[in-house]
């Protein structure tokens, strides 16, 4: 069992350029690079050159969909339709998305609702073009957390609404972990439908869960990636059983890469810092992961 170890850009480490942000990852051992929104050839050509492998694309577009108003809706879905298309020519497989609405005042349900009515055709275009999307379960911001598809709960109904493997997930344990899932029992129920996975960790803060529940701070500052009860951290400083996770990602059958995604206040801030964070995250993965 060996996944390829990546990660998603750091804005400091972006700053490199991506040539040079591909020596430094094929340096420390590296295996995979998630582009963002801007993929090309050339791109494609510089990661070959570091033999690395494209991990992930990001979507475009999601906020003008999940928006109530319907000319929005229309520039949205005909801009991630090309972006499919475009991914689809170069080679790329997976497109990344979180389904955060266009207007902040939209609740959780009428969310669920305008993605069940605008996404369905946009996941079987995909389907057509052999590319499948990989929604994260960010809940958003608050207070009303309105990103669609971060419970089993509302997981569940936009699969019986659109059945397409085309619509897949990207598996974020951190995020299950500060919303008190079972990071464990959701790989059991959804392992078949991940497409691509993020390094990342929480740490449960207890004085933070004592002072403020399971709610954010209103009144105390709280550290970097953090509401208060918890902070996003790298892979091994947190409460994540990453030995099993590769475990069952692997008896899933998944491929992927597993893309170190750098929220940690810790590692945050200079180029020194979120390299040493990068590089501290991928030995812990590869320890426990692989």
């Amino acid at each position: 069992m060996a996944f390829a170890i990546g990660m998603r850009i750091p804005p400091k480490i972006r700053g490199l350029g991506l040539e040079g942000l591909c020596a430094w990852a094929a340096s420390v051992g590296l295996g995979a690079v998630d582009l963002g929104g801007d993929v090309s050839q050339e791109h494609l050509a510089t990661l070959a050159r570091h033999n690395l492998r494209l991990g992930s694309v990001d979507a475009v577009g999601t906020g003008d969909i999940l928006s109530r108003d319907p000319e929005r809706r229309g520039r949205g879905t005909q801009a991630l339709r090309a972006h499919i298309d475009r991914v689809a020519e170069l080679g790329a497989k997976v497109i990344f998305v979180c389904f955060v609405p266009g207007e902040r005042d939209i609740s959780r349900r009428e969310a669920f609702d305008i993605w069940a009515e605008a996404f369905p055709p946009i996941v079987e275009h995909a389907e057509s073009k052999g590319v499948s999307f990989a929604v994260e379960g960010w809940p958003g911001g608050g207070p009303l957390y309105s990103t669609v598809g971060y419970t089993p709960e509302v997981l569940r109904a936009m699969i019986e609404r659109c059945p397409s493997p085309s619509l897949g997930l990207c598996y974020d344990p951190s995020h299950l972990v500060r919303l008190g899932i079972d990071h464990l029992r959701f790989l059991d129920e959804f392992a078949s439908r991940v497409r691509h996975c993020h390094g990342k960790d929480t740490e449960l803060l207890p004085d933070g869960q004592y002072r403020f529940g399971h709610m954010s701070a209103v009144l105390h500052k709280s550290p970097g990636f953090s509401e208060g009860p918890w902070r996003y951290c790298i892979p091994g400083d947190g409460t994540v059983n990453w030995a099993r996770v590769g475990f069952r990602l692997h008896e899933a059958g998944y491929s992927g890469p597993i893309s170190i995604e750098l929220e940690d206040a810790r590692y945050w801030g200079s180029l020194e810092l979120e390299q040493q964070g990068i590089v501290k995250a991928l030995g812990h993965l590869r320890s426990h992961a692989c």
